[in-house]
């Protein structure tokens, strides 16, 4: 989800046609064609352990209070085994299915039924009928964008029912987490496995379509680029906005009605994880319609990296601060939460500022102002498969002046943020940090091969005028 959830634009530009022996570099769009040894390799690792991985820590709050090097220390000792700790671990139950499936029907139903109309009230927001960036294929699809209010009203309902309905304990989710854990996993299974087998027999678009012939990277890493059943329901637009992240903050709330029913009050770090966190949910859904042109929906087909990771990795590991939170309340000082509260708020700045540059300036051609001056870029051109000659303006103003890939500079401040609020007695809620400069610094470097490949001669003259990755004068 990827974390869920990546915020880089694409950089498709204002075109025209051109014959078919112009010199010009082959645009490289989507996965890998060939699977080398080394891909091959970490697609087999994440495929077997990172299901497991989820459990461990997971498991790790559950019988450990959030420890993750005890279960080690035990099994290694051998004061337990790892069917003692397998025995300990809640099953599957009849309430977490029913749980689960209305959910996930819930979300179905708003995304497929209910047209936008947010964006008929709200200034500035764009909703409803939305296009998405070219396909490989040519194709460009629409989408019914409407993630903002389907956030809107799910968690209406869930304040609703808190304070007047009492249909259910707000505690619901964290009182079931682990047979949720295996709904979901369940989810993520069948629905990487349907989209792999469409692909085969029924794909939405043969021509958007890649196979490696090496089916574990093929099933990872998916078949179709666009798959759908039905004229709007997307399994990529819907896999990666809901369920997930509308749950990451209905998850937050349900550990912060925990922490209160346990300790009696909630804490001010718990208060901080919420905020910070409902503001980047929030900040997705207003911008959904610009998610359209990120990588995730320009460039990734959709198979079990996206949707198992969106089911499972996503909710499961995104939200272990306030889980943490849970079993080791913190009480920060004031000083230290506001400080902590600062540097989340300005990495959220600079996060939102670096995409709205880069999306003003795409939306304008290049005819507006960056820090109040004529933006400065590079002209580049590209080729797609059809022949067709395509024109980019790559923005070097503003912060896309001091790193290529700032927004992830914000992206990660603001993940830190989530960790430091959490104090420092644990390892366990920082795995988020750790693994988003992880994720982030691979998808520079992915990103950035993608790039190479598509504007040739032209990349080399913006990484020369920008010669940073993240950090200015560092990387």
């Amino acid at each position: 989800m990827a974390a869920h959830q990546e915020k880089k634009n694409s950089e498709e530009r204002k075109h025209k046609s051109t014959q078919n022996n112009v010199q010009t570099s082959q645009v490289q769009w989507g996965r890998a064609w060939e699977v080398d040894w080394f891909s091959l390799a970490s697609i087999l690792f994440l495929l077997a352990f990172a299901p497991l991985i989820v459990y461990y820590f997971i498991m790790s709050c559950d019988q450990y209070q959030c420890s993750l090097t005890d279960p080690l220390v035990d099994l290694l000792t051998g004061t337990t085994r790892l069917s003692d700790i397998w025995n300990k671990t809640p099953a599957l139950t009849y309430r977490a299915a029913g749980i689960y499936t209305l959910w996930v029907a819930f979300q179905v139903f708003l995304y497929v039924c209910i047209p936008d109309f947010c964006h008929k009230l709200l200034p500035g927001y764009v909703g409803g009928v939305q296009e998405g960036a070219v396909t490989p294929a040519g194709a460009v699809n629409k989408y019914e964008i409407n993630g903002l209010q389907a956030w809107i009203i799910t968690h209406v309902l869930w304040f609703a029912n808190a304070y007047y309905f009492h249909w259910f304990s707000p505690t619901i989710i964290f009182d079931n987490w682990i047979p949720l854990l295996w709904c979901a996993n369940i989810l993520g299974y069948v629905v990487s496995t349907f989209v792999m087998i469409k692909g085969y027999l029924f794909p939405t678009n043969a021509k958007d379509c890649k196979f490696t012939g090496n089916f574990f990277y093929d099933y990872m890493m998916g078949i179709e680029f666009n798959p759908r059943v039905g004229k709007w329901f997307d399994f990529k637009l819907f896999f990666n906005g809901r369920p997930g992240i509308v749950a990451w903050t209905l998850i937050n709330l349900s550990y912060a009605a925990k922490q209160q029913e346990l300790y009696g009050q909630v804490t001010n770090s718990m208060v901080l994880v919420n905020i910070l966190q409902g503001i980047y949910v929030l900040d997705f859904f207003w911008n959904e319609a610009w998610y359209l042109k990120t990588i995730d929906i320009c460039h990734d087909h959709f198979g079990w990296y996206l949707g198992w990771g969106d089911c499972v990795w996503l909710p499961y590991l995104y939200t272990l601060q306030g889980l943490y939170l849970v079993y080791h309340p913190v009480q920060l000082g004031t000083a230290n939460a506001t400080g902590i509260l600062m540097f989340g708020l300005v990495g959220y700045y600079i996060f939102r500022m670096t995409n709205h540059q880069k999306d003003l300036f795409r939306r304008t051609n290049g005819n507006c102002k960056i820090w109040g001056k004529k933006p400065q870029y590079i002209e580049c051109s590209y080729m797609s498969a059809d022949g067709t000659k395509y024109y980019s303006k790559l923005l070097t103003s503003g912060f896309w002046g001091w790193a290529r890939h700032f927004n992830y500079t914000g992206d990660l401040m603001g993940s830190l943020a989530y960790c430091l609020a959490c104090g420092f007695g644990h390892v366990l809620p920082y795995f988020y940090i750790i693994y988003m400069t992880i994720l982030l610094t691979h998808r520079c470097i992915r990103d950035e091969h993608r790039c190479s490949s598509k504007y040739g001669k032209d990349w080399n003259r913006y990484t020369a005028a920008v010669p940073y990755r993240l950090v200015p004068g560092i990387f």
